[in-house]
């Protein structure tokens, strides 16, 4: 059973992990010594190029596509096959899945709207157009420039969206595969991007941050933040910060 005192204490960590994230990256210049190990100078080419064809289907359009269909599939279970005895079962999960999975996508992509922080591959320092323009001073240095969406990481969300496969399973084993297997997809797809200089490394761990906040928020809210019941034999700790899970 899952505690409320895991979902305060997910939040809470998961909040001071974001602000975190965002000072340092701020302060200690952390995002360009990173991308200035993915850009040849000499050649003012990145590892990968975006161009690649195999590169964008296998980490580009084929996942979108996945992530498309997955949430469609979900979608069709929880109404079509709403009355199957597993669906019943997975119900309260399976809507969390559903939920936090279009939420997390969605926000990124709001936020890409507002913040208006360039991309490393529009940054003059990477022969671009652009100044090196952080979240926290992006209004007084980027004014004058045509508006840009890169902060957080869209891509990626659609990876690690599927963190909240966490609360879909009920056994520490088969919940902790669900967010490791998350967090490796999450971190492909936004490796990539930094490889082709879409992304700093901030960009992608705020999102990161973001689907796993959203994911907790969201089965907070749909198992009421009451204690999630779970056969005796399958009952497990599967805290991921030392909250008791019981």
């Amino acid at each position: 059973m899952i505690s409320r005192r895991f979902f305060v204490v997910q939040t809470l960590g998961t909040l001071l992990f974001l602000v975190t994230v965002v000072l340092l990256c701020e302060t200690t210049g952390l995002d360009m010594a990173v991308q200035d190990a993915f850009y040849q100078f000499d050649s003012q080419q990145w590892l990968l190029s975006k161009h690649d064809a195999v590169l964008r289907l296998l980490f580009y359009s084929g996942p979108k596509t996945v992530f498309i269909l997955f949430a469609v599939t979900l979608l069709i279970s929880l109404v079509a096959l709403r009355n199957r005895p597993r669906v019943k079962r997975y119900r309260r999960g399976l809507l969390t899945v559903l939920i936090a999975s279009l939420l997390t996508v969605g926000v990124v992509n709001l936020l890409k709207g507002v913040t208006n922080v360039p991309c490393p591959v529009n940054l003059m320092h990477y022969d671009g157009n652009y100044p090196y323009v952080t979240l926290l001073h992006r209004v007084a240095a980027a004014e004058h420039l045509k508006r840009i969406r890169c902060f957080p990481a869209g891509h990626a969300s659609g990876g690690f969206a599927l963190l909240s496969l966490f609360f879909l399973f009920r056994t520490k084993r088969n919940r902790m595969i669900a967010f490791n297997g998350a967090m490796a997809l999450g971190w492909t797809l936004g490796l990539y991007k930094m490889l082709i200089g879409d992304h700093f490394l901030s960009h992608t761990l705020v999102t990161m941050g973001l689907a796993w906040l959203i994911s907790v928020v969201v089965a907070g809210c749909v198992f009421g933040l009451a204690r999630v019941e779970a056969p005796a034999a399958e009952v497990e700790s599967d805290s991921l910060v030392g909250a008791k899970v019981n």
